[in-house]
């Protein structure tokens, strides 16, 4: 019974319908932002606070945003392991944010804007205020430049902490412009004093990969493989399934990255979309919570855009990953999306935050990419999780 709760719990927490006609989405809403305002939810982040609350933030994207020239972000905390949220905060200059805590004190670290340069804040009062980015010793880390990311994990090895990012001067076309690099920072250091940072060489894609329809590698995850070593795990755009990752491997330095195309590529569910990879000691597996592609929707278009079925996936080597349970489903492809998700370890539970494309009762969502709900969903006993427990008519 217990293992059968875990996917469909979040089948059990919506609200009350948004309209007349509505159907609740899936989860608790944390923030709704209808399809007519033209701010569309992006960038979903979770963190824990030293004290057990919950931090959650996303930015806004869309044609009413100020994503291009000073983007917004928010933030919002729960007491009660996430059952209700308020907003405590609202950030200009920020982009595909990501909360982490670190000694002590949480940091919120993406970009100033769509493709600006990348900075970091930190909150000693648990997220209600946050320094400014002013300058090199303030939290402003690259001085000129186009960045890209999205909410992907900081984490620490080797006394170090660890993010993978990507610049966007490779090019001036989507896919094409991202190069693959790693940051990282003694984990004693003072994470806003830019020179205290250590960024690797880039890695440019080259087209002539997966048969010559490549077209761009983003979202890159620092994982540490079981030999102790630092890899950048990144989402990678294919016309078709199976879908795949890329990893790249990172010296130990932290300054130099490299990526071989005859071993780095790996069949992984969900890789055409942002997904992200944690590892668990207690069951000894690589843990992930990606957007898949059922067969029945193969023929729908690239991977890349069909974004309607959610899943809790594993792997014991960061090769071979196998699908756990289907966690979320939807049978209409265009204007459904469970995307985005960013998520952390609660003792055998994981706590998730989602960029969600639904119904509302009013329009709902002007496609499945453009969300109009960020949730927040429990995953309880995951570890136990299998096919048999995934939602309904998802096959």
């Amino acid at each position: 019974m217990r293992a059968a709760m875990g996917c469909f719990f979040w089948l059990l927490l919506g609200p009350a319908a948004w309209g007349e006609t509505a159907v609740a989405p899936p989860g608790v809403v944390i923030h709704h932002s209808p399809q007519a305002t033209g701010l569309y939810i992006g960038s979903p982040s979770i963190t824990v606070l030293p004290n057990g609350d919950y931090l959650a933030s996303h930015d806004y994207f869309g044609p009413e945003s100020n994503e291009h020239e000073c983007a917004t972000a928010r933030v919002y905390r729960s007491d009660d392991r996430g059952e209700t949220w308020r907003h405590i905060a609202e950030l200009q200059c920020l982009f595909w944010p990501k909360l982490f805590t670190h000694r002590g004190a949480v940091y919120i670290l993406g970009v100033e804007k769509h493709h600006g340069r990348i900075v970091i804040r930190r909150s000693t009062d648990d997220g209600m205020t946050w320094t400014a980015p002013a300058d090199a010793d303030s939290g402003l880390l690259t001085p000129e430049g186009e960045f890209h990311t999205a909410p992907m994990p900081v984490i620490e090895h080797d006394g170090r902490l660890w993010r993978a990012f990507e610049d966007a001067m490779g090019g001036t076309r989507w896919g094409e412009r991202y190069r693959a690099f790693m940051m990282s920072i003694p984990v004693d250091a003072d994470l806003l004093r830019a020179d205290n940072w250590t960024f690797s060489n880039v890695v440019a894609r080259h087209p002539e990969w997966l048969g010559g329809d490549f077209r761009g590698w983003l979202e890159g995850n620092a994982v540490v493989t079981r030999d102790g070593r630092m890899v950048n795990i990144l989402r990678v755009d294919t016309p078709a399934c199976p879908e795949k990752a890329a990893i790249v491997t990172i010296s130990d330095d932290g300054k130099t990255a490299s990526f071989d195309p005859d071993t780095g590529f790996v069949d992984f569910p969900g890789g055409a979309k942002k997904f992200t990879i944690r590892y668990d000691k207690e069951s000894g597996l690589y843990w992930s919570i990606a957007t898949i592609v059922p067969q029945k929707h193969q023929d729908a278009g690239r991977p890349g855009g069909i974004r309607n079925t959610l899943a809790l996936t594993a792997s014991a080597d960061l090769r071979i990953w196998v699908v756990r349970c289907i966690l979320l489903y939807h049978p209409d492809v265009a204007a459904h999306g469970f995307q985005y998700v960013d998520w952390q370890f609660d003792g055998d539970d994981l706590i998730a935050v989602c960029r969600t494309a639904h119904d509302d009762g009013i329009g709902g969502a002007r496609n499945n990419h453009d969300a109009n709900f960020l949730t927040f969903h429990r995953i309880k006993d995951f570890r136990i999780l299998t096919g048999k427990d995934s939602v309904a008519d998802w096959r």
